[in-house]
């Protein structure tokens, strides 16, 4: 990738609805550059698709955590590709250290809280912490600096 791509992926991040023309605009190529470029990072998986940001408490779903799963082997979290599908997960990650894996999640109410970390038992034990605020809700991939 060169600084080209960084700059469209830099607009498209800030905006995924733009143009291509308003994107070569603003980036000072044609379109047809831009749109062959954005097709080419799409190919490459660099860009992984465009999506809406919802904030879950605007939503119905006011009460959110972060969950550290223990759990291994054949009964693990991770092994069932259904988990995938649920709801309530609004992220997923295999980790290191305590725990194989943690999850953010999202639901309505307290009550569904609870109902939900008893079907997260069923695989491990669940740790969970609850969600006061979120200062930093998104941040874009930018190009890393080169070491000094």
């Amino acid at each position: 990738m060169d600084r080209m791509d960084w700059r469209l992926l830099q607009e498209l991040q800030n905006d995924a609805r733009l143009s291509y023309n308003e994107l070569a605009r603003r980036v000072h190529l044609s379109a047809p550059t831009v749109a062959e470029r954005v097709r080419r990072l799409e190919a490459s998986g660099v860009i992984s698709g465009y999506h809406a940001h919802v904030a879950p408490e605007r939503a119905g779903h006011p009460v959110q955590a972060v969950v550290v799963m223990d759990c291994y082997g054949p009964r693990c979290l991770l092994r069932d590709p259904d988990v995938l599908t649920w709801p309530q997960i609004r992220q997923l990650f295999r980790i290191t250290g305590d725990g194989c894996s943690a999850l953010v999640a999202a639901v309505p109410s307290m009550e569904a809280f609870e109902s939900f970390i008893d079907r997260l038992a069923r695989y491990g034990r669940p740790r969970s912490s609850m969600v006061l605020s979120q200062p930093l809700e998104w941040s874009p991939v930018t190009e890393a600096e080169a070491p000094d």
